[in-house]
Order: structure tokens, then sequence, then C-alpha cells
């Protein structure tokens, strides 16, 4: 039976602590807790997870800081990169904003469904492929060439390429498709993209985000009209489909 995969906490609050230990441990993972950030830069040295939770408000460190240290610590030993989830409060917006500007793989706000959180977890393993392996120590290996994609985002051009092709997007459908491409199959609700993307999301309304994926899509198809690169998931959001073919 393979290791079970460890889970790194950095959260300072015990109950909430005590209750993601429960439910990774019953979900099969094997949960490491820090209760402060230099604790937990001590345990990822020592050993890397196969993933790390960060609370964003830690005693005595930023957690988004904690986030750029510890990805110093792969960078620095050559290991291979540890996905990250940041824990939030539900109230700081901007705080989701910097989690996924700065490379966060996922975040969760609190209060949180303990299970929503197990569920993240898998999805976020299971992309990056460290779902059911141990973490390794770093082998030193040639870097596979890179493989061909259907979008190339240029941030300094607020430009996004589809197929080679540059897109004629609007401010919110720039907005919409960078944030989707920065997080193939990761799922967006429709509050979360109007937090995300729109200025004032208190004055706008989940049919403004439909509307704007129905002609971001528009768009997309009059590249390749055969390919279907936004999902929807009824009730809930939209992803952006992590099985697009590489070329037309």
């Amino acid at each position: 039976m393979p290791p079970k995969p460890r889970i790194l906490i950095a959260e300072d609050e015990s109950g909430i602590a005590d209750t993601l230990q429960y439910v990774l441990r019953s979900d099969g993972f094997e949960p490491v807790w820090c209760a402060t950030a230099e604790d937990t830069i001590k345990s990822f040295s020592r050993e890397p997870p196969a993933l790390a939770i960060l609370d964003v408000g830690l005693p005595d460190l930023n957690g988004f800081e904690l986030f750029k240290r510890l990805q110093g610590i792969t960078r620095a030993s050559g290991g291979v990169e540890v996905p990250m989830i940041f824990l939030t409060a539900r109230s700081d917006e901007i705080d989701r904003v910097v989690g996924l500007e700065l490379g966060a793989d996922d975040y969760i706000a609190k209060p949180f469904s303990p299970r929503e959180l197990v569920a993240r977890v898998r999805t976020v393993l299971r992309r990056s492929g460290r779902a059911q392996a141990p973490v390794a120590a770093p082998v030193a290996v040639a870097a596979p060439p890179p493989m061909p994609q259907p979008f190339m985002l240029d941030a300094e051009r607020m430009q996004i390429r589809y197929y080679g092709r540059v897109l004629d997007l609007s401010r919110y459908e720039y907005g919409l498709l960078k944030l989707m491409v920065q997080r193939p199959g990761r799922v967006f609700t429709r509050d979360e993209l109007l937090q995300l993307v729109w200025d004032d999301a208190s004055e706008s309304f989940d049919r403004t985000v439909d509307a704007h994926i129905k002609t971001l899509r528009a768009k997309l198809k009059a590249i390749a009209p055969e390919v279907e690169p936004i999902r929807t998931l009824r009730g809930t959001g939209y992803a952006l489909n992590e099985e697009l073919p590489a070329a037309l």
C-alpha cells in the first residue's frame, strides 16, 4: 500500500485545525498541523508535503509571505512544486485575488464545508499528479520540452491568443478568460467571478457573468468551431476544459 499523501496545515486556530485533521485523516490523508509560519517552514524544509493549506492570517507571518518562502525553499532545492490552498475569511475578497495572482492553486473561504475542502484538495492533487504517490526526493532530470497550448496569455499587453490568433476581448471578457486560463479545470462560481473580475460586484448580477461567458464562447467558437473550451456546471459555475487539443 502506498504511503498516504501528507497534507501540511498552517492554521493558528486549534478548532479549525482539529476539523481539518479529522476530515483529511478520514479520507486517507496524513495531516500535519503547524500553528505558526515558523513551524510550517521547518516542517516543509524537512519533508515537502503533497499539498499545503495555508491560513492567510497567521500570527507570526502573513500567509502570502509564507507562500513565497515555501516556494523559495522548493526552488532552492530543485524539488517539485508543491500545490497550495489558501484559507481566507469570507469577507476578505482581496485576499482571494492576491492569492490567485501569487499562483495559489485554490482558496477556501471561512466558514467552510469540511467535505468541500477535501474535494478541493483531491481536485488539486489530481491536477498536479500527486494524489496517489508520496513526495519523492528531487531527482535531477532534463526538463521536457514545452507542450503547445491552445491559450497564450500576454498579461503586459492584456492579450490572449487562442490557437495562435489574438482574441478581440472586452475588459471583462479578458478578465474572465485570464482567470480560467490560469487555473484550468478549477470551477469558479458566478459569485467568485463577479468578485474577482468586476470592479463593483454588488451592482452586478449572475446574469452579467452568463452574458459575458456567452459572448466569450462565441469569439472562441469563431476560431475553433469544434472545440468547447469553457465548461458549464449547472447550478455552480464555469471552468476551463483541461483536455483541449494542443493544435487544430
